[in-house]
């Protein structure tokens, strides 16, 4: 057999190689400081900004769209970055406080999941909100509504789904990648001092043992239970040895989840509106969302994109932090087919 380099293995040094370039230069790069930086300004606070209906109650709709993390993203060139999205969240509830007038909320969620610790906080967030200012709330499911973001939707008074809605994957995944076989390839060898030989667990520069997958395993079914836990208090409708047979890690349609019982309606967002009138027993009302100044919204499908200027980098979008985190091991309540 030919043990020469294959044009494919040729070009996966080469991608390997630009990476570690990559991290170089973004080492050595002096980043702008914010304080000379005219492209960093402080967040403006949260302003109101009508979206649709009338009368003098309120509903709120709240986003939950993309990844579900505390951290913030970046956008192109980093001139760009997304607001961590539990920090958002928490914000737009401390507004809502401010506003009697306000008598539910609905939260349009398009989201395949995301980190665990984050799902679990703004479930809390919302669960305790909702019962210390006493208002009703529904979770309206737009594309995809799954794992972490079906985690969140069980602080839910109802939760509807569009009919072309996947929801469901109930269930926690550990990602990680070992790239040992690349390095081998390449002549590099990873050599780390250990206080103990399970400190670096998961590390992605050698293959887990099998008492290590089982610690990692120990730990993902606490996890797991946590989430069945949290469906459990969120849908009365199911008892826990039915949630258990759903909760394999398979997505839903949303004809498939009426039936199971995993959501109320299958709907719009019109629905949704009408639902939380229903059930906050009013009338009428306006619906609201709160957003930044330079952001627009002017009916209920109007996205928010909450973006804040950062210090300008051009090297941002391949910085230690973001492509260390791919090699990062994590426990996800995530949705991820495909994911890298």
């Amino acid at each position: 057999m030919d043990k020469n380099p294959t044009i494919s293995q040729h070009f996966l040094i080469c991608i390997f190689l630009s990476l570690i370039l990559l991290l170089i230069s973004v080492s050595s790069c002096i980043f702008i400081s914010a304080k000379v930086n005219p492209f960093l300004r402080e967040k403006e606070p949260l302003k109101e900004v009508f979206v649709s209906g009338k009368g003098k109650d309120k509903i709120l709709m709240i986003d939950i769209s993309g990844i579900i993390s505390e951290a913030g993203g970046s956008g192109v060139s980093g001139v760009f970055s997304e607001e961590d999205m539990v920090a958002s969240i928490k914000e737009q509830l401390e507004k809502t406080k401010e506003d009697s007038r306000i008598k539910a909320i609905i939260m349009r969620i398009n989201s395949p999941g995301g980190t665990v610790t984050a799902s679990d906080i703004i479930h809390n967030e919302i669960k305790k909100f909702k019962e210390g200012k006493k208002i009703k709330v529904v979770s309206c499911m737009m594309d995809v509504g799954a794992s972490g973001a079906y985690f969140i939707a069980m602080a839910s008074d109802k939760v509807i789904a569009h009919p072309t809605t996947l929801t469901g994957s109930i269930g926690v995944i550990f990602e990680n990648f070992n790239v040992e076989g690349l390095f081998s390839k390449l002549g590099i060898k990873e050599t780390s001092i250990k206080s103990g030989d399970k400190k670096d667990i998961g590390s992605p520069f050698r293959a887990i043992t099998e008492e290590e997958r089982k610690i990692l395993q120990e730990i993902n079914y606490s996890l797991y239970s946590r989430f069945i836990d949290v469906v459990d208090e969120g849908r009365k409708e199911l008892d826990r040895e039915d949630i258990k047979r759903l909760a394999d890690g398979r997505v839903y349609s949303a004809k498939q989840a009426l039936e199971e019982k995993l959501i109320d309606k299958i709907g719009y967002l019109d629905d949704a509106i009408e639902i939380a009138k229903e059930e906050s027993g009013i009338a009428e009302a306006k619906v609201v969302m709160y957003k930044r100044p330079g952001v627009y919204a002017n009916n209920i499908y109007s996205k928010l994109f909450i973006q804040q200027p950062v210090s300008l980098n051009l090297l941002n979008l391949g910085s230690r932090k973001e492509i260390s985190s791919y090699l990062t091991p994590k426990f996800m309540y995530l949705w991820a087919p495909g994911d890298f």
